[in-house]
């Protein structure tokens, strides 16, 4: 099978370009460099420096590589720089995305896996469900939820089959050491608490002190970049074999604050620096996922759901970069 990954040299499509090259597949990797680096583009799989909104491209891709899933991550994502910038972020997360779809049209085309967001559920209060009703808070969430439907508009405009997955707070770097996040506009919580207790940084900013939780900082649900490319490779099984679409939360179902996600790095690294700044517009207060139906449609066991594994695993990667 061939399956061309959006955003395939960023943080997560390397681990997932990593995996589905082990398992033999064709990959070929699209991704205009501007968040993505060349040195996370796995060696076995084929790259084009090219924009996901270049529809003239992609369709030689497609058409030229036979290609028969589309794993489509390419985004920005910075939820602040979302609220400045609409733009830009319309532009990428929802035409861009669009664009994508159109190409599928008469193609080989048959499944479309979406890296969505937990932020199109809004201001929750706890474990939150597929069901739930959908209220993006912010305008970073406000595309995904546009891309969203824009999928599910072209699924069954072009009789794809779809896999909509729903990211949590994505963290941690690849068991093998060749894969980890390099980007640092993101604001990754752990990402750069892990650069600061190397000594990289001489303090970190953490947004908001004065949510409504039990220590007034915002809670988190982790996953280990690598459980999550697991579903990936689960996801694509599904839908090759079931040929089913679904829309499905990756996440272990447990929210960490923002201060306990601190006081685990005091422990590890003495040096931990933090100040607080207020709160980013967009953000919420609480979101963690309920993952009982992933559990129950991929038969989905996660394998690195512990925070310190996690946290461990982000310091490794800031030694090694």
């Amino acid at each position: 099978m061939n399956i061309l990954i959006t955003g395939g040299a960023g943080y997560i499509g390397s681990h997932i370009a990593e995996k589905l090259v082990q398992q033999k597949y064709q990959v070929v990797i699209i991704d205009n460099l501007i968040t993505g680096y060349k040195r996370l583009i796995n060696k076995k799989s084929v790259f084009f420096k090219s924009d996901i909104n270049n529809k003239k491209d992609l369709f030689k891709i497609i058409k030229r590589y036979k290609i028969q899933t589309i794993i489509h991550l390419a985004a920005y994502l910075n939820v602040s720089d979302a609220e400045k910038n609409k733009k830009k972020y319309y532009k990428n997360n929802v035409m861009g995305t669009k664009t994508i779809l159109e190409t599928c049209k008469n193609s080989s085309v048959k499944n479309f896996i979406f890296s969505s967001s937990c932020s199109v559920y809004g201001n929750v209060n706890g474990a939150v469900s597929e069901e739930r009703k959908l209220k993006p808070s912010g305008y970073y969430a406000q595309t995904k939820l546009q891309a969203e439907k824009l999928v599910i508009k072209y699924s069954k405009k072009y009789k794809l089959k779809f896999g909509i997955l729903r990211y949590f707070n994505v963290a941690g770097a690849s068991e093998t050491g060749k894969c980890g996040e390099i980007e640092k506009s993101h604001g990754h919580l752990i990402k750069n608490l892990a650069i600061q207790s190397l000594k990289k940084k001489p303090q970190i900013k953490i947004y908001g002190n004065d949510y409504k939780t039990k220590d007034g900082t915002c809670v988190r649900d982790y996953i280990h970049v690598s459980d999550l490319t697991n579903i990936h490779l689960k996801s694509l099984e599904y839908l090759n074999n079931k040929k089913k679409s679904f829309t499905l939360n990756c996440g272990y179902g447990k929210g960490y604050s923002v201060k306990e996600i601190v006081n685990i790095f005091k422990k590890i690294k003495k040096r931990t620096i933090v100040t607080y700044s207020k709160r980013r517009p967009g953000d919420v207060d609480k979101v963690y996922a309920n993952n009982s139906k992933i559990k129950k449609i991929l038969k989905w066991k996660p394998k690195y759901n512990n925070i310190q594994q996690i946290i461990n695993s982000a310091i490794r990667w800031e030694k090694k970069i």
